[in-house]
């Protein structure tokens, strides 16, 4: 080729890897072979098209490229593209994430280490436990590391062998409109290989199921939907790869008197009428235990008072959050008839001073209205 890879691209020679990728990809879709019908300019510039993208594509080719040119290339190994095979696996790697199937790819390492899976478990504690913490210890069945095998799913002494369906590529090809795709061999699982002598204990999985007693530690101030990752107590790894992680997901249950919302604790308390009019000091029930709260004489339902640092701690740390206590003055239903000669006589005495003022301000109220509409009406009346 007697052009550069830049001007095959039609790009600056600073041009970002997003430029060159939009080059290539409009120069591909522009000379695709099947959409020339065999036309010989049209596959000779797509072939042009796939290696120059094959080299500006890769960091290290492009650098002995600007350096060195095309025979700096040759020197360090570089051949070309190769095969029509490794020229499609460029169009169909690019146009993978328009059309929704995936490039060629590379096929997996046959005895790479794979990471175990990520497991959840769902744990359901007391609101008392979920505020100041707890230690459980639950029992999970999961998948573990095969002993027998040590994960890798074959028969100890025998080995896996080549994928029939794949012959060892880890892919097949199959076409698509104008594309060749190329997709995981679903038989392998893109490894290339088959166990054809499985494991007697893990019957080729290079996992099985045993039951395990878990410790968690569960800190003060969790709520529900708070999530804990236990390092490698999750799926067995296989062929000597990690385990991985397993999340605990908290359910918190409702407790009888009191409320939360994050660190505020709220509490309802029910109260005499007669000591919310005396006022008094009541020992109010916390989640920490009890503490004094003074109640001024007079106090109606309704009215709310807040202890401050008698909520839930924070679980990032920095003291813990109030307690709002809300006052519920109750009426007795059950009196005896010392208790209702009392009261009768206190509401004898209540009812006069209420009457009085209640007939005193409604007279003068009215009086003043009549007074002002007598004088708004002489206003009138004397233009």
């Amino acid at each position: 080729m007697s052009k550069s890879y830049y001007e095959i691209l039609g790009v600056a020679q600073d041009a970002s890897a997003e430029v060159i990728k939009k080059a290539y990809r409009k120069l591909a879709m522009q000379y695709h072979p099947d959409r020339n019908n065999g036309n010989p300019e049209a596959e000779g510039k797509f072939k042009e098209a796939a290696e120059a993208y094959e080299v500006l594509s890769d960091g290290q080719k492009r650098r002995i490229y600007d350096t060195y040119g095309k025979e700096g290339l040759h020197n360090s190994g570089y051949r070309g593209p190769g095969s029509n095979d490794d020229i499609f696996s460029h169009i169909n790697d690019i146009f993978g994430d328009i059309f929704g199937f995936s490039g060629r790819g590379r096929r997996r390492d046959p005895n790479a280490p794979v990471q175990g899976e990520d497991l959840r478990y769902d744990i359901n504690i007391s609101f008392m436990e979920a505020v100041h913490g707890v230690n459980r210890q639950v029992e999970i069945t999961k998948r573990e590391t095969c002993w027998t095998c040590e994960g890798t799913g074959a028969r100890p002494g025998h080995h896996p062998q080549t994928c029939p369906g794949c012959q060892g590529r880890g892919q097949v090809i199959r076409s698509q409109g104008f594309f060749q795709v190329s997709t995981t061999c679903p038989r392998c699982g893109g490894t290339g290989q088959v166990i054809t002598d499985p494991c007697a204990d893990c019957h080729g999985q290079g996992l099985v199921n045993r039951s395990k007693k878990v410790n968690i530690r569960i800190p003060a101030g969790v709520d529900t939907g708070s999530r804990m990752r236990l390092t490698g107590e999750g799926e067995g790894g296989r062929r000597g790869g990690p385990s991985g992680d397993l999340y605990v997901v908290i359910h918190v249950d409702d407790h009888e008197y009191f409320q939360r919302d994050g660190q505020t604790i709220y509490l309802r308390l029910p109260l005499s009428m007669v000591r919310a009019a005396l006022g008094c000091e009541v020992e109010a029930p916390t989640i920490h235990g009890t503490s004094k709260l003074k109640i001024p004489a007079g106090t109606q339902s309704g009215e709310r008072f807040t202890l401050r640092g008698e909520g839930v701690p924070s679980l990032r740390g920095g003291g813990r959050g109030d307690m709002v206590v809300e006052v519920q003055v109750q009426t007795p239903t059950k009196l005896s008839k010392r208790q209702k000669e009392l009261l009768r006589e206190f509401d004898g005495m209540s009812k006069e001073q209420e009457e009085e003022g209640f007939f005193s301000r409604l007279f003068h109220g009215h009086l003043g209205k009549q007074k002002k509409k007598s004088d708004d009406s002489e206003k009138v009346a004397n233009g």
